[in-house]
């Protein structure tokens, strides 16, 4: 669990990021690209980015060794270049002990450029900007200005509620299961972390590949920095002429097809509205179309309405995921 500890200051410091942070943006993109799981929602866009990274990016895969990523790549500048001077700013202390922390639980000594970068060498940091913008290039510049457009309506849901609700509903109303005990703010995390900005401030950037739990950062601003999930849950894509969209959305539309992806766990019609930002009236309408094609269950628990994917539902994704043998008929 991750606690914020706010003072009245804090609040009224809490801000939301002018616009989508490219590195921080790219850190939750490789890092959910390296993930295992949600296979039929992120298949297909894992092994299309994989494909899409050149080799001038490879040295992220020495960067992060099993999974852990230096302090120093946390940087949330919403301009790439300007993003790019603040990483090589961050004090050689701090370089050093993170390149340290991350590698020690790894076997064999890493690599040389890895050693060169502890030691400051200039000819390293190009090396690492080199595959940053080589990452970025691939992996979201054909969606950019997607990103770009979920963060501002992400912007404007925030401000809505801040505006008609007050600070503490729009900060709970960011994650479900989020809550305020007091002055503190509780976020379900798999680890625990305590910040205390002191007075300096919250301030929130939204991410659209995100792993499903939220980041806290605190950099030399002082204010606490929260990276969360955000946006439509479904892999970005660029609109390009001739990028394949994913087979099922002419036949469900995206709202149902989202639906059906989520559904792979048990969700209440209220759950399903919150991740969509939908109305209940309108999550009804589809999970009823769903229900009658026979791709979801419905149950009651007291008052609440449950929904499921139904082993229907699962074979059609498994049919259209590429999961399945290519060319097999279907066994209904």
């Amino acid at each position: 669990m991750i606690r914020i500890h706010l003072t009245a200051a804090d609040f009224a410091r809490v801000r939301f990021a002018p616009g989508p942070a490219p590195l921080q943006e790219l850190n939750m993109a490789l890092a959910k690209m390296m993930r295992p799981d949600d296979a039929l929602l992120y298949g297909r866009w894992r092994t299309r980015l994989l494909r899409a990274l050149p080799a001038a990016a490879k040295p992220f895969s020495d960067l992060v060794p099993a999974g852990r990523a230096p302090a120093f790549l946390d940087v949330f500048s919403n301009d790439l270049a300007e993003g790019l001077e603040t990483v090589r700013s961050f004090p050689t202390a701090l370089v050093r002990s993170e390149i340290v922390r991350v590698h020690a639980p790894v076997p064999g000594p890493p690599p040389r450029w890895i050693r060169a970068l502890h030691r400051g060498d200039d000819d390293a940091w190009q090396l690492l900007h080199r595959a940053q913008r080589a990452a970025f290039d691939a992996a979201l510049r054909p969606v950019w200005s997607r990103i770009e457009d979920l963060h501002q309506e992400e912007f404007t849901r925030y401000a809505l509620t801040a505006a008609e609700q007050g600070t503490a509903a729009a900060l709970t109303a960011l994650l479900p299961g989020s809550r305020l005990r007091n002055d503190t703010w509780e976020l379900d995390a798999p680890w625990e972390a305590d910040m205390t900005p002191d007075g300096h401030g919250l301030v929130l950037h939204p991410t659209f590949h995100g792993l499903g739990h939220p980041f806290v950062a605190a950099p030399a601003d002082g204010a606490v920095h929260l990276t969360y999930p955000a946006g439509p849950g479904l892999p970005l894509v660029p609109d390009a002429a001739g990028t394949p969209e994913h087979p099922l959305v002419p036949v469900l539309g995206r709202t149902r097809l989202h639906i059906l992806l989520l559904l792979a766990e048990e969700h209440t019609t209220g759950g399903l509205a919150r991740r969509l930002r939908i109305s209940n009236a309108t999550v009804s309408a589809h999970t009823a179309a769903l229900r009658g094609g026979g791709l979801i269950t419905t149950s009651r628990a007291g008052r609440a309405v449950l929904h499921r994917r139904s082993a229907l539902g699962t074979l059609l994704l498994r049919r259209h995921s590429g999961s399945g043998r290519p060319g097999a008929p279907p066994r209904f």
